[in-house]
């Protein structure tokens, strides 16, 4: 945290954050929420941010779909009901990175989290104590533009199952890295609860 003071000098409260990029012993990005909607990139090699931007409400969570690639796709979930994901391959000077906005639980969006055998399916968990899996599809070209800039086209995020779990917010969640559809999920109510996610691999 050390290093995020000393590259932001708001010192705005930092919600969340997530590291990134690692796609070489020497690429390092790390991606900052904070509680006032903005949401900035940090380059570790160059200890500079690489790009900012508002989402106009607090952030709970960031992910990218994967830690150890160059960077994709990235999932920003806040208050409001509202998660955004970014097409993280195709920076545009003026705009940006690509984005597509939804709304989903009727309820602040606490987390996104990323399927690891699949990095186009993610789960989101809400206030209100559900689950929302989605599946991203991505458009038929990913860039437009013409000359030497171009920017990011974006896709659609599908919801694929909306379940209620707990009368609480469900605050944590993780997918088992080894069993297909195997998930644990913590809420407010202080209950540990098991998830198993059927017919993933036909997605």
């Amino acid at each position: 945290m050390t290093a995020f003071s000393a590259l932001d000098p708001k010192q705005n409260q930092t919600s969340t954050n997530m590291i990134g990029n690692a796609f070489t012993n020497e690429d390092r990005c790390v991606c900052a929420g904070y509680d006032n909607g903005d949401i900035k990139l940090f380059d570790l090699r160059n200890m500079s941010i690489r790009w900012e931007g508002n989402l106009r409400n607090g952030v709970c969570s960031v992910e990218f779909d994967r830690k150890d690639i160059k960077m994709n796709k990235l999932v920003a979930t806040t208050l409001e009901s509202k998660f955004h994901v970014f097409d993280m391959r195709h920076y545009h000077p003026k705009k940006g990175f690509s984005s597509l906005i939804k709304k989903a639980h009727k309820s602040t969006v606490w987390l996104a989290r990323h399927l690891p055998q699949n990095r186009d399916i993610f789960m989101t968990t809400g206030g209100s104590g559900s689950l929302c899996l989605w599946n991203y599809e991505y458009p038929p070209k990913r860039c437009d533009g013409d000359g030497h800039v171009k920017f990011g086209v974006m896709g659609e995020a599908h919801l694929l199952q909306n379940s209620v779990v707990a009368n609480q917010p469900i605050s944590g969640f993780d997918w088992n890295t080894d069993k297909l559809g195997l998930a644990v999920c913590s809420s407010f109510d202080q209950t540990l609860r098991v998830i198993i996610v059927t017919r993933l691999n036909t997605v």
